[in-house]
């Protein structure tokens, strides 16, 4: 790939109080990234303000919308995005600093990998208290790597799986994920820690507890859509013998 184009597309609602730190670590990163993208889902704390200052306006564009969840503001941010890669970041976690650069070099190096993804380290936010910490230190120790945030990945390969479904306002890259199973997506998944996820009070899936109750229906609903595919394919090769 000659040129290098990458959107960062980051989501906030009420994110005033760690969304600068987020945007700092896309600016930061040692492989710049062409566009940031801040999609407003209806923020009422000055979220907008803050990521509008003159020290961000030279890559940061942002794109405003009434409160319709995480899912449906990354869409919107795809739909503006111009360039031939995407990136997603919440609101409120960081980057290390060569994660585009880590995940590019992968992509040059695999031309047919379509997406790369890599660590992620969870982190308690520094301002909790004490007892704050001790609430959080069981969700502090778990790692993994399928983030939305820890994901770079071609914009035809995105398209090709397509959008978020909106019915979910928790999950919804488990949902995309499940999706991009079934249709094959070529992918990559470095070693190295590439999100740092921040705890805190705020978090989504803290703050809305019932959403939660959204997990098994889609779990449900993914295990049946995998059901019917499974049948389709044997039913297919029923016929072809």
């Amino acid at each position: 790939m000659s040129l290098i184009e990458i959107s960062v597309i980051i989501p906030v609602h009420n994110g005033s109080l760690y969304i600068a730190a987020t945007i700092a670590s896309v600016i930061d990163q040692t492989l710049p990234s062409t566009e940031i993208l801040i999609v407003d889902d209806g923020s009422t704390d000055g979220s907008a303000k803050i990521a509008q200052a003159q020290v961000y306006a030279q890559r940061v564009y942002v794109i405003q919308q009434n409160n319709h969840g995480p899912a449906a503001a990354r869409n919107l941010g795809v739909k503006h995005a111009a360039c031939n890669l995407l990136a997603f970041l919440d609101a409120d976690d960081l980057w290390m600093p060569d994660k585009l650069a880590r995940q590019m070099q992968m992509m040059q190096t695999e031309p047919t990998c379509e997406a790369v993804l890599g660590g992620v380290k969870n982190f308690i936010s520094p301002e909790l208290d004490e007892h704050q910490h001790r609430i959080l230190a069981r969700s502090a120790a778990q790692t993994g790597n399928l983030h939305i945030g820890s994901m770079l990945i071609r914009r035809d390969a995105f398209l090709r799986v397509g959008l978020f479904n909106t019915r979910w306002r928790h999950g919804e890259f488990i949902d995309w994920w499940a999706r991009a199973m079934r249709v094959n997506l070529i992918y990559k998944i470095l070693p190295e820690v590439v999100l740092l996820r921040r705890l805190h009070t705020s978090n989504l899936t803290l703050s809305e507890k019932d959403g939660r109750k959204e997990y098994l229906p889609m779990l449900r609903e993914l295990l049946a859509q995998r059901r019917a595919t499974a049948a389709q394919t044997k039913n297919s090769n029923t016929e072809e013998i």
